[in-house]
């Protein structure tokens, strides 16, 4: 599978080693950035990631911060970006085959390499399950809402 994958500096050593991992296991993966430990912000990382999904580069992404809880937030105010904080693999894989994850965000400081090779391959074997009506009827739903408050000029919707 072709990936993007971006990291802050916190995200970084876990973004190499996962990157790493992930082309010895023959997946292509395009780094984004960050490309150092030097203090940055996960927004410009979210958001890089996000635009290089909805151009095409690739149909996912894995982004990496700290926690994983500002990337994620940051990430998903991009249209059509459904991002989650999946620290195990059930969550990983599930997210994929029920509601359509685009985007794999994990923290940093909460999960060691071992486990997030584990999560990320999960994620990356997972597809979005077609053959059950409810999670094309919820996945609906779910772009109805982002439609609905999403503004055609990428300024914010007033309250």
């Amino acid at each position: 599978m072709k990936l993007v994958i971006s990291s802050d500096h916190a995200g970084f050593p876990l973004k190499e080693e996962i990157r790493a991992n992930l082309a010895q296991a023959g997946h292509e993966v395009i780094d984004l950035g960050a490309y150092n430990t030097e203090p940055s912000d996960y927004p410009d990382f979210a958001e890089k990631l996000g635009t290089a999904l909805k151009r095409g580069d690739a149909p996912r992404g894995i982004l990496i911060c700290g926690s994983g809880v500002g990337a994620c937030v940051a990430a998903n105010k991009i249209p059509g970006i459904r991002a989650a904080i999946c620290h195990d693999t059930y969550s990983a894989h599930q997210g994929v085959e029920h509601d359509d994850m685009n985007v794999l965000v994990l923290g940093a400081r909460i999960i060691g390499p071992a486990l997030a090779f584990d999560v990320a391959h999960a994620f990356v074997g997972a597809q979005f399950n077609t053959t059950q009506e409810r999670y094309g009827r919820r996945l609906k739903k779910v772009l109805a809402i982002e439609s609905k408050y999403q503004c055609g000029d990428g300024s914010a919707n007033p309250a």
